[in-house]
């Protein structure tokens, strides 16, 4: 059963959906998905409704929230920093765990690019609370990317931002990109961890993928490597590879 779901952070609203598995189990497991950068609940090529309604057909309720300043939440996109998106999945994760649906001892986190930068700290600052982690061409080095930004971007002073694609981004958010230790407080998280990376993603480079499995994961994580596959796994075999995966590891 998909339905809209609204959650009050800071006194803004996050829009997503949930999705609830109409079985005789009266507490499910579950999945939080975590969109990327400019992304939505629903991700290219409607990703994150696909990757929801295959886990439902498992019996595993998901979770898909756009975070503040992205797709239908309030807020502004300038406002946006890493840390507060990560202050939103806190918010996101404890509302699932305490939702009367879902067993608060199986909770998972999926995180798509930044979304997935996200999903490593939200994993290493509260390990206790989730069961397993899932990465998807996860962005772990976004500060190299900050110094792109700055450069090659229009800065706009009355809004104290940049210019990018018609995106504003703030100050803060490139600012707060180069003092995070990601691997640092990524590595607190010890449980089953799979990473799926396409081959050929000229967004975030596969190496990325490799350092979140060497320098935080060793020895409890999967690498999957989709080839040829772009990094938003953009065609039916690349997508029904990534979904498999996911599938087989939650359940």
């Amino acid at each position: 059963m998909q339905q809209a779901v609204s959650l009050l952070h800071n006194n803004q609203v996050m829009r997503g959906m949930a999705h609830i598995p109409l079985t005789d189990h009266k507490e499910a497991p579950a999945v939080i998905l975590l969109h990327g950068f400019t992304g939505s609940k629903l991700e290219p090529h409607r990703f994150f409704l696909k990757i929801s309604r295959e886990l439902e057909v498992l019996g595993i309720a998901s979770f898909r929230f756009d975070f503040l300043g992205s797709g239908e939440s309030d807020g502004n996109f300038e406002d946006m920093t890493v840390l507060n998106e990560l202050a939103e999945a806190e918010t996101i994760l404890d509302y699932v765990r305490s939702h009367p649906s879902i067993n608060s001892e199986k909770v998972i986190v999926l995180g798509f690019s930044m979304g997935g930068l996200v999903a490593s700290l939200l994993a290493g600052d509260h390990p206790e609370k989730i069961e397993k982690l899932i990465l998807l061409a996860p962005a772990g080095n976004m500060a190299e990317k900050a110094k792109g930004m700055e450069k090659n971007s229009t800065y706009i002073k009355d809004v104290n931002a940049y210019d990018i694609g018609g995106n504003l981004i703030g100050k803060d958010f490139i600012a707060q990109l180069k003092s995070i230790e990601v691997w640092e407080r990524a590595k607190y998280f010890e449980r089953d961890v799979l990473i799926i990376h396409g081959s050929k993603d000229e967004a975030v480079s596969i190496e990325e993928s490799k350092d979140y499995q060497e320098k935080c994961y060793q020895g409890k994580v999967t690498l999957r490597i989709v080839t040829g596959a772009d990094h938003t796994f953009s065609s039916y075999q690349w997508e029904k590879e990534v979904i498999e995966s996911i599938c087989s590891f939650v359940k």
